[in-house]
Formats: structure tokens, sequence, C-alpha cells
């Protein structure tokens, strides 16, 4: 939601940042994603869940997200750029082409956890793959997170509904634990995963998924 206050800040934190530089064509007052395409432009991340102070954007996480651009363009978005950390989102029929292109070209080599987000307003569940690499010393430090967003189903039937997406059990080995775990929580059933089955709760589990937000433990 927009607020007075959030623009405020924005406006506070670009004119800190302009008493230390010599650029004078930065307007006076702007929303605050007219501040993060302008700051973008000169090499300063100010993503929304950024801290009011901008920070240069660093080097080489420029270069790697730079590479994916290029390659799929339109076909993913770029959430932030950030020392050690990369986030990018795509559609969950793009994720399998754009995961291979991370694990071939960018050297990411497996994935050490996959994560799901549950937002019932928009009926989405966000499911966030967080890749690193064990062979390539310069990313060592660094978390690439790959997310995209599947349609949930209010009254839900894992498996046989429309909350699923393409496995990258295929590309990344590790997931198959991580998905089986995202499936029984959240319902998301991964096509193509090789043994789709609950790993934690029973099999006849009869509730909701359990880590969606509507959940409720009987007798409470």
């Amino acid at each position: 939601m927009s607020s007075g206050t959030e623009k405020d800040e924005v406006k506070d934190t670009t004119e800190e940042h302009s008493a230390n530089s010599d650029d004078t064509s930065r307007p006076d007052s702007m929303s605050k994603d007219e501040a993060i395409k302008f700051y973008e432009t000169k090499g300063l991340d100010l993503s929304p869940d950024v801290p009011t102070k901008p920070k240069p954007i660093p080097e080489f996480e420029k270069s790697m997200a730079d590479k994916i651009s290029s390659k799929f363009g339109d076909a993913i978005h770029i959430d932030y750029i950030r020392s050690d950390r990369i986030r990018v989102t795509t559609k969950r029929e793009n994720i399998v082409d754009v995961a291979k292109f991370i694990r071939d070209e960018l050297r990411y080599d497996h994935a050490e956890s996959v994560s799901g987000v549950d937002y019932p307003d928009s009926r989405e569940i966000e499911v966030v793959y967080h890749l690193g690499s064990y062979t390539d010393e310069k990313l060592g430090r660094q978390i690439f997170a790959l997310a995209t967003r599947v349609p949930r189903e209010d009254i839900p039937n894992p498996g046989s509904d429309t909350t699923r997406m393409p496995s990258l059990r295929d590309v990344f080995y590790s997931v198959e634990f991580h998905e089986r775990e995202c499936f029984e929580m959240f319902g998301v059933y991964f096509e193509g995963h090789p043994d789709m089955r609950r790993l934690l709760l029973p099999e006849d589990w009869a509730d909701i998924p359990p880590f969606r937000k509507d959940f409720k433990i009987k007798g409470r």
C-alpha cells in the first residue's frame, strides 16, 4: 500500500545520495518505482525490500544477472541484485529452461533448499529454489534464488488440481526431497518428479496442506 510516508522515505534517501553526487538531474520528488528506475541507471540498488540507504550494485553479481537477462529477456524478472545474492522470477512454463541455463552457463550446480510462500489473497503459491555451487570457487558465497508462482486452489486437492509446476529434479538432483516436502506442506505438485510421495506427513493425511495460511489445528 502506498503512503505519504513511503514517498518521503524515498525522497530523503535519494537526497542524501545526491549530496555526494555531481548529478543534479534528479527530480525533486519521485514515487518509489521512479526512484528505483532512476538509481538503477546509476548502478544503485533501491529495491522495495532493501534498506533505505541505496548501495552500489556489486559488479560480479550484476554480470551474472546481465547474462541471464541477455538470454531470456522479458521471460524473466530480476527482483534484486545484492552482495552474494541474486533473485530472479520466471513463469512456471519457463523454469526448466532458466534452471538449465543457471546450471550450465552460470555454474550453479545444486539446490540448497526449496521454499514455499502462500499468497491466499492473490490465490497463488510461490516456489523459491535457492541455488549454490560446490565446484566454482567464485560462487562459494553466492545464493541464486529462482522463483515462480503457481495457482492456489481454495479447496486443494494436491496432485489433482492446478497447483502444479515442472520438477527441477532432472536439473538439480538435490531438489528430490525438497520438492516432496513442498508438495505435502503447500500442495504444489511437481510434474516429472520420479517419487512424488509425502515425505513427513502420513500417507492418509486428509486435511489441507499444513503450511497454508488457512490451515487450522483442530481443537484450537
